[in-house]
């Protein structure tokens, strides 16, 4: 079986970060492992607590988990720390370890921060260029671009820009009103665009953490990047449309939608 490591914030919901990771890798069929940035309490109406983890706590999981079960693929999803971010690339620098999504949570869908400056620019110094492909939604692409994006091909644009300043793949999905539900992936000097349907669920909590965890599992199993983007956009299309209504706010989707069998 092929095995994923998934970085990034506990949601005590069980909608987005490691929770959601964990039932994506294994619906996708690989043995899901987690090292924790953070403790948050939340529920599907907001975040009320977060608690993040000491960087040496963060390297020692990581060391326990990488040299024990070597990974095949990496999810990143919230770090929201400068000390954290340097852990990270440095344990990918010294494992050498392959097929890295890095989710980078830097921007609420309200268009809030939810990260630092300072864990911005270490993020795009030290993890970014260390990724196989980052996912960023259109407010992330814009921190990363520096300028707004308002049509296809801005998003065009941006993507060039982003990949070849960064020497990675980069996914800018669509949505935030732009673009309905196509997704960019800008690989390689080329781009091919992953057309998506318009679901209409208000409970999208967790998209982001979703597919970028489904992508991981993608190419853990041995996926090119275009596979693996096209094979996660359909499963988490089939989460959403599963119709799950959990909780008073924006609520979790079926990650286990496509689960058969007795147990």
């Amino acid at each position: 079986m092929k095995t994923a490591l998934t970085i990034a914030g506990s949601d005590s919901c069980g909608g987005a970060g490691i929770q959601a990771d964990i039932k994506t890798m294994t619906a996708n069929g690989v043995y899901a492992m987690s090292a924790i940035t953070a403790l948050t309490a939340q529920n599907t109406t907001g975040v009320t607590g977060i608690m993040e983890v000491t960087p040496e706590f963060l390297r020692e999981q990581l060391t326990d988990v990488i040299e024990d079960i070597a990974p095949d693929a990496v999810k990143i999803g919230m770090v929201s720390s400068s000390g954290l971010i340097q852990v990270i690339a440095d344990t990918i620098e010294k494992y050498q370890l392959k097929n890295v999504v890095v989710d980078p949570v830097m921007v609420a869908t309200s268009g809030a921060k939810l990260i630092s400056d300072e864990a911005i620019d270490t993020l795009k110094t030290q993890l970014i260029p260390k990724a196989t492909v980052i996912t960023p939604n259109i407010p992330e692409t814009e921190v990363l671009f520096g300028k707004k994006i308002t049509s296809a091909d801005e998003m065009v644009e941006a993507a060039k820009w982003i990949s070849e300043t960064y020497h990675c793949a980069v996914l800018c999905k669509g949505g935030h009103n732009l673009n309905d539900a196509n997704d960019l992936l800008y690989r390689d000097g080329g781009y091919q665009w992953f057309k998506g349907k318009r679901i209409d669920n208000p409970n999208t909590h967790g998209t982001g953490c979703t597919l970028s965890s489904a992508i991981a599992s993608n190419l853990a199993k041995g996926m090119n990047l275009d596979e693996a983007v096209d094979c996660a956009k359909r499963y988490i299309s089939g989460a959403l449309a599963a119709m799950l209504d959990l909780g008073k706010g924006s609520g979790p989707m079926n990650h286990a939608f496509a689960i058969e069998g007795k147990y």
